[in-house]
């Protein structure tokens, strides 16, 4: 008896879910509706601490490019010359960090990705003693460079024309880099490196990894230096290459493979994003009615294709998949995902490329109406809003109010 009472209080337990794991879950969820954390956690804290680490890296050079020393004194001009050449590492690091953090506020993975890479080489060479670095900043490294691994998932938006500005700001960072790295180690080679031009020759020929041979490190801070050559150079190569490359073949690919799609002149239609049911009936009720309807799937659509549906597959809030859909041309866009947060993104991404198209989103939470709201949707629809303010009615045996109704389904931005 005992046994069987408590077998069912640790069953109710866990289906009230009062466990660890449940109450943290609960908590989190709590937290994500009221601190509205989709919008901006984590990538904008992880955004700003990058920048911030970058700014640190480029601060202790601003003294040395003005001439001045830690007693306030101004130094010779030899002197100057060589501790602005000191701080290039620092100096191209910090700004590059600087640089990605302004993708990473806009959720770009190659800014995301090119990010980790400059930390794990600032952390290599601070550790092996290339670069000076005190162990607090060695610290900030390592907890940056661990929770923007945690946050991958927030940045995973592609767009090929940030794509290719970053991708070049990166690359010309990199050579930069290498270049007067390799002049002011210059004595550490042999031959020695004496001049910009035989510097920038042997940059380019360590970063494409074609390595002739004829300039070969030879002191232990030489080779150091070497390698964080090769690891930046591939790691920036590989990164540029997949965010400017890939989404080209894959549209390519997705031409060839379907060559009937994407032939309607895409122009005073409707454009629907989301493969959710709600989406799929708002098709068949507009198609029904001869519309012409562009639908945008965040991923591949696999069994949803029904004959005839013309169809863009990529992230609904990049602007480029939103041109490709015709979306600045539609007479409106409705955005029906199951994440009211990503409506939103489609929503804001809308007003930036075409302001005056009409736009419609689904919110499937009441708490998060306020926050849809601020974006000023044309439209919002509200489906399980309505099925619950139903439900209400039915059990407390209250008239249905055919006004009222529609109110709850649809609200109109003012």
């Amino acid at each position: 008896m005992r046994s069987h009472l408590k077998n069912t209080l640790h069953n109710l337990s866990l289906h009230l879910g009062v466990g660890f794991r449940q109450r943290t879950r609960r908590i989190y969820g709590v937290l994500q509706q009221r601190l509205y954390l989709d919008f901006w956690f984590p990538h904008v804290p992880l955004a700003l601490a990058s920048m911030i680490f970058g700014l640190l890296d480029i601060s202790p050079d601003i003294a040395r490019r003005l001439g001045i020393s830690m007693a306030g004194k101004i130094l010779p001009e030899h002197v100057v010359a060589q501790t602005i050449l000191q701080g290039v590492p620092e100096t191209v690091m910090g700004g590059m960090l600087v640089v990605m953090a302004v993708g990473m506020l806009l959720r770009s993975k190659l800014a995301w990705a090119i990010t980790l890479v400059i930390l794990v080489a600032s952390l290599l060479l601070g550790t092996l003693g290339h670069t000076s670095i005190s162990s607090v900043m060695l610290a900030a490294n390592v907890l940056l460079l661990v929770t923007l691994l945690l946050g991958y998932r927030s940045f995973q938006r592609s767009s090929l024309a940030a794509g290719t500005l970053f991708a070049i700001t990166s690359i010309v960072t990199v050579l930069v880099y290498a270049v007067f790295g390799s002049y002011q180690l210059g004595a550490g080679f042999a031959p020695p490196i004496t001049s910009l031009a035989t510097a920038l020759y042997f940059s380019i020929e360590t970063m494409s990894t074609v390595g002739y041979g004829d300039i070969t490190p030879k002191t232990a801070d030489a080779r150091l230096f070497v390698i964080s050559v090769i690891v930046l150079g591939i790691s920036v190569f590989a990164a540029s290459l997949s965010a400017v490359l890939v989404p080209i073949i894959n549209r390519r690919i997705t031409q060839l493979l379907r060559p009937g799609e994407g032939k309607m002149g895409r122009s005073d239609h409707y454009v629907i994003v989301g493969d959710t049911p709600l989406a799929h009936n708002t098709y068949k009720a507009l198609k029904a009615r001869h519309q012409n309807i562009t639908m945008v799937f965040p991923r591949d659509y696999g069994n949803s294709k029904e004959a005839g549906m013309d169809i863009v597959v990529g992230d609904p809030s990049n602007l480029d998949i939103l041109r490709e859909a015709g979306a600045h041309r539609a007479k409106a866009v409705l955005s029906l995902r199951d994440n009211d947060s990503e409506n939103a993104f489609v929503v804001l991404a809308m007003r930036e490329l075409a302001e005056n198209v009409k736009t419609v989103v689904a919110v499937h939470n009441a708490r998060n109406l306020a926050s849809v709201k601020r974006v000023h949707p044309d439209l919002i629809i509200s489906p399980q809003i309505l099925g619950g303010e139903l439900l209400a009615m039915a059990l407390s045996g209250e008239e249905v109010n055919t006004e009222n109704l529609l109110d709850q389904l649809l609200l109109y931005h003012s």
